[in-house]
């Protein structure tokens, strides 16, 4: 009784890439020989004769087509290149982040000098740049200290990005995003 719970609850992996011989559903398949010649429209099971004469895979190429299109070929080497393009294609990607800088009302001008050459080595980097001016008390009645210091931030940066987001109040702050040119 006991081992036919375990199968029963037991978990069944989907396969996993394009379907192949057997698992082909239709019944009559687009062939494209090994070395790239169209054979036409042929049975699935004589398409899958042929491959097995030359010692290879049916792989089902494009599923949705109709009838649908499968190619003779290994189908080890065929998951080698799906690989190699993936694996490819996640290294030309480039994946931008933001980095965010706090500033107050009241920065002296060291501290702002600091934050702006953290800001311009973030956007030499290809990352976006956000900038938050925090309000706290009183500061609530001083709204153009933040606006000025937001656009002495767009002056000395506009060399290197450009504002993506201007300057907006949300809530007790004001955020403005920068990006790279």
């Amino acid at each position: 009784m006991a081992n036919i719970k375990q199968n029963y609850f037991q978990r069944r992996s989907k396969p996993q890439g394009p379907r192949a011989n057997e698992r082909i559903r239709s019944l009559d398949v687009q062939v494209i020989s090994s070395d790239g010649n169209n054979l036409g429209t042929l049975p699935l099971k004589k398409a899958i004769e042929i491959a097995k004469e030359e010692g290879l895979d049916l792989i089902e190429i494009s599923p949705n087509a109709n009838p649908p299109v499968c190619k003779i070929m290994d189908m080890g080497k065929y998951k080698y290149d799906l690989q190699k393009k993936a694996n490819n294609a996640k290294k030309k990607q480039k994946t931008v982040s933001l980095k965010e800088l706090k500033l107050r009302p009241g920065t002296e001008i060291h501290d702002y000098n600091f934050k702006l050459k953290n800001a311009k080595k973030f956007l030499t980097k290809g990352d976006k740049v956000k900038f938050t001016v925090r309000f706290k008390g009183r500061e609530m009645q001083h709204i153009e200290l933040g606006k000025n210091l937001m656009n002495r931030i767009i002056e000395d940066t506009k060399d290197i990005g450009k504002v993506e987001t201007n300057p907006k109040f949300e809530g007790k702050q004001m955020i403005m995003i920068i990006q790279p040119i």
